[in-house]
This record gives C-alpha cells, sequence and structure tokens, in this order.
C-alpha cells in the first residue's frame, strides 16, 4: 500500500490491476478556507445583496473543499459552509426573540450542508474516474439536499434554496420548464463545471505515456499542455453554456383569461416587533382608511376602480367572524371601495385554545363568504405552533411565547373573488413547491401572497419577494405579494417587478393583471424533475461506495 503527499491511500482493486494513483485534497488549511468563502459568496448570491452569479462559485468552492477529504472532514467543512451561509440569511429570526432559536434554526440547516458535504466526499473517487461527471453529480447531489432539506423536520424549511438567489439571472426562467428544482440542478451545474475547470488546472489528469524517445518527449509534452489547457477551458465554456441556456427558455404564459384591476393595501403597523398584534386594532384601522382613501380616489377620478383588493396576512388579528366590531369595519372598507377584499384574519377555533391563519374574502354589501376561505396548509412549527412543546420548553421557554396553536387547513388556497380565480399562499409558504404548485392546478389564475414582515426585516422580505418571482415564471402566472410593512408589489410571468413598495412604511399599489389559464411544463411535470433528479443522486451516492474503496480513499 503506498501513502500519496496528501496523507492518503492508494492500492489494488483487489483484481490484481493497478488503480490510478490517488490524487490529494486540498490542503486542510486552504480547505477551511475555500468552505467559508463558499458560505461567503453563496451568501451575497441571496437578495439583499442579489450577487446572483457568486451562487456557482459557492458551490465550485465547497466542491473543491471536500473532494477526496475522509467522510467526517467533508462533512465538518460542509457544516462551516452552511453556518457561514445561514447564521447571517437567517439573521432576521433573532431580532425579537433572542439568540438561542437563531442559532439552533442556523445550525439544524448547516447539517445539511454537511451531510452535503460529506456525499460530497463520498463520491470523489467517482468524479475522479470520470472527471466528466463531476458538474452532473455536484447538481444532483445539491438537488437531493435540498430536496431532504426542504421537508424535514416537521415539513421542512426551504429557506436559502439555490433557486431562490437567481431572481435576477438568466436561470431562473428555467423554473418554467422544472420549477425550483430545475433551478438549483442548474446553478449547481455551473458550479460542477467550474470546480472541474480549477481541479484541472491544479491537478491536470496525468499524460500517458507516448511511444518513440525524442519524437514521444515532444508528443508526450504537446499531448500534456493539450490535457492540462483543453479540459478547463471546455468546463468555463460548460458553466457559461449552463447559464445562457436559460435565456433560450421561453416564458411570459399565456393569457386568454382577460385582466383585473387589483389594488394591494400596506396599511403598516405602529410599531414593528412581536408586539404588533398588541396594536392589531390600529392595524386593522390602517389597512380600513388606507382602502377608505383609495375609494376616495377612485371616485375622484384619480384612480382605476378595482375588481379585487388584497389585505396582507395578520391585516386583521381580531377575528371579524367572531368580533362585530371588527367586521363593521371590514365591511365599512368594502362597501366603500365597492369591491371584494382579500382580508389576512386570525380566526378563532376549531377547537379551543386553537386558532387559523386565513384569507378570507369579504363581500361589499353581503360581508364575509366562508366559502371563499383559506386556512394555511403550511403552520411555521416553534412560530405558529410547537410540536413536542414540553421538550421544547426544556430547551427554550420562549416557546411559551406561541399561546395558541395554528391549526393547519386541509384544502388549497383557491378562491374566486370577483372575476378573478386566485391562488392563495399566506407567508412562508410560498417557498413550497407544493402548496404553491396545488393552487395552480387548482384553477389559479393569479398568484396571490399575503405575508406579515412586522416582526422581521427588508432583507427577510426581499428574499421572500425573489421567491414570488421564481413562481410566477414556474407557472406563468401574474403574482402579487401583500405585506403589512413591505415590500409589497406585482410580478409579472417572466419575474419582472413592478410596483414594489418601501419598508416600514404604509402604501396602495394599483396594477392590472393578467389572467392565466394556460399551464407551463413546470406546471404539468409538477414533482417528478425532483424525484428523477433525487433517484440518480441516491444511484450516484450507491455507485460511489465501492468505488472510494477501490481508489483506496479514507472513510
Amino acid at each position: 500500500m503506498v501513502v500519496d503527499t496528501a496523507g492518503e491511500t492508494a492500492g489494488t482493486d483487489g483484481s490484481g490491476r493497478t488503480p490510478r494513483p490517488a490524487r490529494g485534497a486540498l490542503p486542510l488549511p486552504v480547505a477551511v478556507v475555500a468552505a467559508v468563502a463558499a458560505g461567503l459568496a453563496l451568501l451575497v448570491a441571496f437578495p439583499p445583496y442579489g450577487w446572483w452569479w457568486l451562487a456557482p462559485v459557492g458551490v465550485a468552492l465547497l466542491a473543491a473543499a471536500t473532494h477526496r477529504r475522509r467522510l467526517r472532514g467533508g462533512a465538518g467543512l460542509g457544516a462551516l459552509t452552511g453556518l457561514v451561509l445561514f447564521a447571517p440569511l437567517l439573521e432576521w429570526t433573532n431580532l425579537h426573540t433572542g439568540l438561542l432559536p437563531w442559532l439552533l434554526l442556523s445550525a439544524l440547516q448547516a447539517g445539511y450542508l454537511a451531510l452535503l458535504g460529506l456525499a460530497g466526499a463520498l463520491t470523489s473517487a467517482l468524479v475522479e474516474r470520470a472527471r466528466w461527471s463531476w458538474p452532473l453529480v455536484t447538481g444532483l447531489l445539491w438537488v437531493a439536499q435540498e430536496a431532504l432539506r426542504d421537508r424535514t423536520p416537521f415539513g421542512g424549511f426551504p429557506w436559502g434554496r439555490l433557486a431562490f438567489s437567481q431572481d435576477d439571472s438568466p436561470l431562473l426562467r428555467l423554473a418554467a420548464l422544472g420549477g425550483a428544482p430545475l433551478v438549483t440542478f442548474a446553478v449547481a451545474l455551473a458550479g460542477g463545471c467550474l470546480v472541474a475547470a480549477g481541479w484541472g488546472l491544479w491537478r491536470p489528469p496525468a499524460p500517458r505515456p507516448a511511444a518513440g524517445v525524442d519524437g514521444g518527449k515532444v508528443s508526450a509534452a504537446r499531448a500534456g499542455a493539450a490535457r492540462r489547457w483543453g479540459w478547463p477551458v471546455g468546463a468555463l465554456a460548460a458553466a457559461v453554456a449552463v447559464v445562457l441556456a436559460g435565456l433560450a427558455t421561453p416564458v411570459g404564459g399565456a393569457g386568454g383569461g382577460g385582466t383585473a384591476v387589483v389594488a394591494v393595501v400596506q396599511g403598516n403597523v405602529p410599531r414593528l416587533g412581536l408586539d404588533f398584534n398588541a396594536q392589531r386594532r390600529a392595524v386593522l384601522d390602517n389597512h380600513v382608511n388606507a382602502t377608505v382613501q383609495l375609494a376616495e380616489r377612485v371616485a375622484a377620478g384619480q384612480q382605476r376602480q378595482p375588481d379585487l383588493v388584497v389585505w396582507p396576512e395578520n391585516s386583521s388579528d381580531i377575528d371579524p367572524l367572531t368580533y362585530p366590531d371588527a367586521a363593521a369595519r371590514i365591511s365599512e372598507a368594502a362597501d366603500e371601495i365597492e369591491a371584494p377584499i382579500l382580508v389576512g384574519a386570525v380566526l378563532l377555533g376549531p377547537g379551543s385554545g386553537q386558532v387559523r391563519n386565513a384569507g378570507l374574502v369579504w363581500r361589499p354589501g353581503t360581508g364575509p363568504d366562508e366559502q371563499q376561505l383559506y386556512v394555511k396548509r403550511h403552520p411555521v412549527p416553534f412560530a405558529e405552533y410547537v410540536p413536542l412543546r414540553k421538550v421544547a420548553r426544556m430547551v427554550s421557554k420562549e416557546v411559551d411565547r406561541v399561546r395558541s396553536d395554528f391549526v393547519a387547513g386541509d384544502r388549497p388556497g383557491v378562491l374566486r373573488v370577483g372575476p378573478v380565480v386566485l391562488g392563495d399562499v399566506i407567508c412562508f409558504e410560498v417557498a413550497y413547491d407544493d402548496v404553491v404548485r396545488d393552487t395552480v392546478t387548482g384553477g389559479a389564475q393569479v398568484l396571490a401572497v399575503q405575508t406579515n414582515n412586522a416582526t422581521f426585516d427588508e432583507a427577510e422580505a426581499r428574499q421572500q419577494l425573489a421567491m414570488v418571482r421564481l413562481r410566477a415564471v414556474e407557472h406563468g402566472r401574474d403574482a402579487l405579494m401583500a405585506s403589512t410593512v413591505g415590500v409589497s408589489g406585482f410580478v409579472s410571468p417572466d419575474g419582472r417587478v413592478s410596483g414594489a413598495t418601501g419598508f416600514n412604511t404604509d402604501a396602495v399599489v394599483v396594477r392590472q393583471m393578467r389572467l392565466g389559464d394556460a399551464r407551463t411544463v413546470a406546471t404539468r411535470a409538477g414533482v417528478w424533475p425532483e424525484v428523477v433528479l433525487v433517484g440518480l443522486a441516491v444511484a450516484v451516492l450507491v455507485a460511489a461506495v465501492p468505488g472510494r474503496r477501490r481508489w483506496g480513499l479514507p472513510g
């Protein structure tokens, strides 16, 4: 058995043949720097920074750091990248709840990148044996990691997916073909091309011996130069081609369903923070007053008459189905504007100590239409309900801030509001592929995201708007985001934003929206692109185990 210069081993494969000599990993200090740089590059790819082109660079740096390492070393470097990425990306979670929830959530998310780092180390021999496969393997592993993170534990937390960093990138257009999983795959594929190019320069493939003496030396030199530069140049060209492929993808959706004038009301709150709902009557009044003022501008001919008005999540934390004074205020607004209002309301029940986060249609003249009611299907664990409350309390007393558990709804948010069939999702639900897709397959012509960003900051709001942009492209639908404090705005099916509001301010934005009725390839394909990519990732991992042993890589 021979030990190479990086302290890793090479031997026989048990058949009497000697495998190719093992090439060393990056020196550990260099690998640590690369892992940290990977986390930073991934971080600034997301809003509010928006340097989307650094996402493939971050993928490449992590792949290089974990390549040919021991499994525990790959996991450690992946965890380091995850902490550098998620701790600042999710910093808004500690604004009003303290450090512990933020640190626990960041560490949990970093754990999935630890698994990714381990997988990168595991597949090292496979990609060395077929260097051309490195980009593909990298893309597959990222999709598999995100598929797991999006679903576990307690329904998962998809924040920080590679796809959500590409709101200004040509790759965003690929969402129309395969949704967020395909965009993530493309980003990681480009990153895999970059690491293959860089590794090819640092560790070029060994030249094959040429016959002859003098002529053989010249031929070997030429062949060595060609192999040293040919592969890196080709890999870089492939990375550019992947990004440019997005430009060739048609987006925009198809109309045919007519148009509707929609108003988004951002009423603002008295003050940011968790105690915003202690001012819940003031929040409701803000949205009523803003709607009444809009009605006055419509009557004066200064604004178009809306067919529909959308209020944000938590615009009425006083249950209007229980408290007549809240109902009277909302009816006043609907009657003045002469259009139905989609109200973001907190409703009591169905059981004792339970509440529901809902979108409720309120019609002028008749009031609430309880047949057009959407209850949030994916409440946020430890924020809207507390699983394992007794155990969680032993970790932090902060869980008792959640006094009542929100109950999950069981139907997609397909609501008929005036002339519009609306696909309603609430707050973080926009990050979940199936929750949004179910509204479109259920007949939604327009996507609406009701959200409350009063407990967070502008960075979180802009990250959420990036998700709305992807969903609009994915399903070929006009979309809107209505926030209590901002950012609110409208998004066209090609991902462009219009009417974006400021943060921590009141605003009313009115736009004409196209009612879509066609389905994109991504909508029709559903979850299958992700299933295929994850299945291939599992196959790669299974194939990598014996290969790692034959190459003598430490495990």
